[in-house]
């Protein structure tokens, strides 16, 4: 059951990322276009910085989305900076929840925890094993009679 929850969790983190790149491809577009500014900002500075920030949560996400998708092929649990991206990961996700609530609507914030869900998921199902799969026994082989 493992391998298809990592897997699937890795083709909805792909999916994420590129509906977050074309959201903030739309937002930088039209701040580019309509001139707007925050506080007296320039206009190209805000342009800009949603292009890098779509960008930058694009590639993470893709990243994430490797990471389970490397665990699901191999079956086996990713290393220490996989496990660290996916729990970072899981936790954005379940920030961003929060926050959805009130300004997006339901919809988002249950997107947001199946996602949220999946990450956990595929996290425990590639927890530690128990330590007897894992510890080479030090005693000595029972002699042949």
């Amino acid at each position: 059951m493992r391998r298809p929850v990592a897997i699937v969790t890795a083709l909805v983190l792909f999916g994420e990322a590129v509906g977050i790149v074309l959201i903030n491809a739309v937002l930088a577009t039209i701040a580019d276009n309509q001139h707007m500014s925050l506080a007296g900002m320039d206009p190209g500075a805000m342009s800009a910085g949603t292009w890098a920030m779509g960008g930058v949560s694009g590639v993470l996400l893709v990243l994430c989305g490797l990471t389970a998708l490397i665990a699901g092929i191999r079956d086996r649990a990713p290393g220490r900076v996989g496990r660290i991206a996916l729990i970072g990961c899981a936790v954005v996700h379940g920030v961003l929840g929060a926050v959805s609530v009130g300004l997006l609507g339901w919809t988002a914030f249950a997107f947001l925890m199946v996602v949220l869900a999946l990450l956990v998921l595929t996290l425990l199902a590639y927890g530690p094993e128990s330590r007897a799969d894992d510890v080479v026994s030090d005693r000595a082989a029972p002699a042949a009679v």
